[in-house]
Formats: C-alpha cells, structure tokens, sequence
C-alpha cells in the first residue's frame, strides 16, 4: 500500500480542523469599564442562541440595574468560536443599550424631586427604534409615541396646511375619533386655541420659563402640557419647576455615548 501523501489529506485535515475548532470550549467574563445602568440583556442572550445554542449566558446583573466600572456584567461558557463570533454583535447591543439607558436615569434622577415625566422621541437610530425605546424605560424615563400610528402630533407645517389650530384638531378628531391629539403651539395665544379646539396634549415649542409657568395656570388641568426645544442640563430643572406635565428630550436617544465594555476570554 503507498504511503499517504499530503495531497490525499485534503478532507481530512479540513474536517480535523473544523472538530477542533467546534469542541474547543472557552469560558467568557464581559465586564464595563464605564458606570452604567444595564439595558439590552435580551439582546445578548438572542444573539448567543441564534449563533449556538450550547453557549450558555449567566447574567450578573437585570435590565435597569446600575452597574460600576470594572464590574462584571456576565459570563459566557461555550465554543470558543462562538463566543469570539458572537462578541462584537453582542457588546455592541449592550453597550448601546446601556448608553441609552444610564443617559435616561441621569437625567431622570436631576428631576426626581418633581412631578415631571421625562420623555423620549422619535429621533432614534434606524431600526432600532423599539430597542432604544425600551432601554428609556429602563433608566426611569417615559415613551412618548412609538409611530406616527398611536397619536397625533400636529406641528406647524399641519397647522398652515389645514388653516389654523381649530382646524387641524377638528380634522384630527375626525380622522381618528378617541385618538390622543397633542398640539404644539409657539406662544400663549396659539395656547388658547389649542385649549378651545379641544387638544389632549399641547406641546410648550421653546416657550420662557414664564411662559410656561403662565401656561399651567390658564390650562388649569384641561389639557396635559409638554414642554419641549431649548432643554439641556442646565435648563431641565427650572423647566421641570413650572408644572409641565412632560419634557420630551431627543437627546436621551441620538446624543448618548456608548458604554465602554470589556470581553475576557480563557481557555
């Protein structure tokens, strides 16, 4: 019988590789570098499972949890080659998440001493509106609307196209009879208004600190009130102080910084 030669080993040296690779099991500790409140564990279990389900995922910390740097977050047992795969996908969830997450319960703590809701918006990254949605929930915010489907929003481009305030309501009342209807209006007349036409909700467009506090006082509970334009750290408390019902905030999605996590891998 001839000796074996290397150009006769193809198959076998392939499939030799592909076992080793497969049975090589490694363990996994994801740490953050950064303080934070933990959000997008669902994520991170998902993208494990539909990779290989024999890696198993064991979560220190929940959704909503503050977390300190260095801390570990969880650990991973399984391939060696799924857990490398999966890692990028999954830190990049989570580190996300979190960043949405801890944005969302820092502002929420400066306000905590009022009655406010703090509230997202719509400005979230392409597809992952949902995602983002939830993690503000998990920092001790609000959701505002998800869509354009589950409330109106008529701003000042549906004003002048259906020829003033009064109008757009009626429109919208009729279009979609029970359908929350949220208003935004520039000053305290166009407020007048909106509270006549019948408005749930109206939005205070970068109106003054007296303005708003006026606001309050002439919709006296007929209407909810969301403050919104012009809010930053240093301007959320004092807005917060006048009584609005809500301030919506589109930086507590598009301006966040992500969290900075850690994989640890050993053999």
């Amino acid at each position: 019988m001839p000796n074996l030669r290397l150009a006769d080993l193809t198959a076998e040296i392939e499939a030799n590789a592909r076992r080793a690779l497969l049975e090589r099991l490694a363990k996994a500790t994801i740490i953050t570098r950064d303080d934070c409140v933990v959000a997008g564990t669902a994520w991170v279990d998902a993208v494990f499972r539909q990779l290989d389900p024999r890696v198993a995922v064991h979560w220190q910390v929940i959704d909503g949890q503050r977390a300190q740097a260095n801390q570990p977050l969880f650990h991973l047992e399984g391939p060696a080659r799924a857990l490398l795969t999966g890692e990028r996908s999954a830190l990049n969830f989570l580190q996300m998440l979190s960043a949405v997450a801890t944005r969302a319960q820092y502002l929420a703590d400066q306000v905590a001493d009022t009655q406010v809701k703090l509230l997202d918006t719509r400005k979230t990254l392409p597809g992952l509106r949902m995602a983002q949605k939830y993690a503000v929930t998990c920092g001790g915010c609000h959701n505002h609307r998800i869509g354009l489907f589950d409330a109106f929003l008529i701003k000042e481009n549906h004003i002048a196209a259906c020829g003033g305030i009064a109008q757009a309501v009626t429109a919208a009342h009729r279009i979609a009879p029970g359908k929350p209807v949220e208003i935004e209006v520039e000053s305290l007349d166009e407020l007048r208004e909106a509270l006549a036409a019948g408005a749930d909700i109206i939005m205070l467009d970068e109106l003054s600190l007296d303005d708003m506090r006026e606001a309050v006082r002439l919709t006296a509970g007929k209407a909810k009130l969301e403050a919104s334009g012009g809010v930053n750290e240093s301007t959320l408390h004092s807005i917060a102080e006048t009584g609005v019902d809500y301030i919506s905030i589109g930086a507590m999605t598009k301006d966040v910084k992500a969290v900075d996590l850690s994989m640890r891998l050993s053999l």
